[in-house]
């Protein structure tokens, strides 16, 4: 068995288990959240993406349940959030709109979907990635629980079966058409690596993080909900690809984009370039990190940005701030948006040295520009996912 003896957070969520549930925990499980470095709507479009893993996770803490009620009644605790939830294993089309306990039982819905059955079970919840600050919060949740649930109904699932649970959920339950680099993300990390993904061949490798940097993160405090916002730009990126006649975006070169821009309506091109421009800039930034080339990738983080704030149209004005105050400092490197948008965070890759200086000054000039209080965070590259047994 693995021991989570070393993780003194896991340890205390067990102790706060037993104290609510009156007896033991037999699963823990921890899963981080993430940033995408390069590559933004990339994912459902059968790109590639290179993100990180984060020092901040998800926990989860349960049981199986044998005594509850007819052997159908779940119930689920959040730590930060005070709340309780209970649900039924025979009433799942049973939804909270905008409840965070969907995202759970959307999980279990997928388990079902896959003839694994997940006995009842006590669960209970904690985490410090953000909420709605695009750094996965949910997928960390989910992939968390992934791990936890599939301990408990003994169904020992690949990681790329796990990771497509938690995008099942967001897609089926949650209604969030979302793709699928969150999950595997947080399942794939690598202290102080970047993750490489391709999302038509799910190959995944790890990538160096430049010697000498770090990631600076601000979060807007302008949260999201993505849902609409995200299913919008999906459908033009799908419709973009009927169009030019192709599975999808991925088979799309800048210049063959541009031949064909007389197809589409302005909308959907600028769409289409920006997905199309940012697997171009996947590509040409692992080849600046082979080569050493630090400035390089860090101008392709900036070019990702302004692509997102005029031809995809998910940045907002403090994010553009954000990025703009960014690079006036000293030991700015790149700056863009990461994840979904719309709000959320930028991520800033700049010289280790200049990370905290860097960090107060834009926090600084942040709030003189908006008036809003950034929060502003140096984030380490972790590891992905874990289960342990209790």
């Amino acid at each position: 068995m693995n021991s989570a003896n070393n993780d003194l957070a896991l340890m205390d969520l067990a102790q706060r288990f037993q104290s609510r549930f009156d007896r033991p925990a037999t699963v823990l499980s921890r899963a981080p959240g993430r940033l995408e470095i390069l590559g933004n709507h990339t994912d459902y479009n059968q790109g590639t993406v290179l993100s990180v893993a984060i020092n901040r996770s998800a926990r989860v803490v349960a049981a199986a349940n044998p005594d509850a009620q007819d052997g159908m009644v779940c119930q689920l605790y959040d730590i930060k959030g005070k709340s309780a939830r209970r649900f039924r294993l025979d009433a799942l089309d049973r939804k909270r709109p905008h409840d965070w306990s969907n995202y759970i039982k959307g999980i279990v819905c997928e388990f079902n979907a896959l003839g694994y059955t997940v006995p009842a079970f006590d669960m209970m919840v904690t985490g410090d990635v953000p909420l709605s600050a695009g750094m996965s919060s949910s997928a960390a949740l989910e992939m968390a629980v992934v791990k936890a649930l599939d301990a408990l109904a003994q169904s020992n699932l690949d990681w790329l079966t796990q990771a497509k649970i938690g995008q099942g959920s967001e897609n089926h339950y949650v209604g969030a058409n979302t793709g699928l680099m969150d999950q595997l993300s947080s399942l794939k990390g690598k202290e102080g690596q970047l993750i490489y993904s391709d999302f038509r061949s799910y190959e995944v490798k790890n990538v160096p993080i430049p010697q000498g940097t770090a990631f600076v993160v601000a979060n807007s405090n302008v949260k999201h909900n993505l849902t609409n916002e995200y299913n919008e730009r999906r459908e033009a990126c799908e419709e973009a690809a009927r169009i030019l006649g192709v599975p999808a975006l991925r088979d799309v070169t800048p210049a063959q984009l541009e031949a064909a821009k007389g197809k589409l309506s302005d909308i959907v091109y600028r769409r289409a370039k920006h997905v199309v421009g940012e697997i171009d800039r996947v590509a040409r930034g692992c080849q600046a990190l082979a080569n050493g080339d630090v400035k390089a990738f860090g101008n392709l983080m900036s070019l990702s940005h302004d692509s997102s704030r005029f031809d995809f149209e998910n940045s907002c004005p403090e994010l553009d701030a954000l990025v703009e105050i960014g690079r006036t400092l000293p030991g700015h490197l790149g700056a863009r948006l990461s994840g979904g948008g719309f709000g959320g965070i930028t991520v800033h890759l700049v010289e280790a040295d200049a990370a905290q200086s860097y960090g107060d000054a834009l926090a600084k000039g942040y709030l003189k520009r908006t008036g809003v209080a950034a929060q502003v965070m140096i984030l380490t590259a972790g590891d992905g996912a874990e289960l342990f047994l209790a």
